[in-house]
């Protein structure tokens, strides 16, 4: 099975809140507010989403947090790099040397590469605004429910 972590889940759950703000700043205390997220889980997602350039990181007393660029500018890509690292689907995908034992003789990695690819390509193709727009259901269109349910 193919899985994010539940960092990377809760890293877009952090940066849709900040989308949501229109530039406002932040602190780790009012986004764990905001987002029902533990105090030390926010302040590791805020260090590593800093790291990976989605986040400024503004200092002193009335510091905070910001994103770093626009959330159309932002994509999955992004995010799941900046909390887990590189993408990739294989061993031989993310460029280790080592970690598979047959890459040598592999006739499958052109074809791993391929996929690899493809994820990414859809994965860029959804932005942090695209996550962060709220669903909606359209209830007009929805089926009445049954005359027996029917109050």
């Amino acid at each position: 099975m193919l899985r994010l972590s539940k960092m990377t889940d809760y890293a877009v759950v952090v940066l849709a809140t900040l989308a949501h703000t229109d530039g406002a700043l932040h602190t780790a205390t009012s986004l764990a507010d905001r987002t029902g997220l533990p105090m030390p889980t926010v302040q590791k997602l805020l260090k590593l989403l800093a790291r990976g350039d989605l986040l400024q990181s503004h200092r002193g007393a009335t510091g905070g947090y910001t994103l770093a660029k626009a959330p159309t500018a932002i994509n999955v890509v992004h995010i799941i790099e900046a909390i887990e690292g590189p993408i990739a689907l294989t061993d031989c995908v993310d460029g280790g040397s080592g970690s598979c034992g047959v890459l040598s003789l592999c006739a499958r990695k052109s074809a791993w590469d391929k996929v690899n690819s493809a994820v990414r390509r859809a994965l860029q193709d959804v932005t942090l605004a695209d996550m962060a727009a709220p669903s909606t259901i359209d209830f007009i269109h929805a089926p009445a429910p049954p005359a027996a349910l029917a109050g």
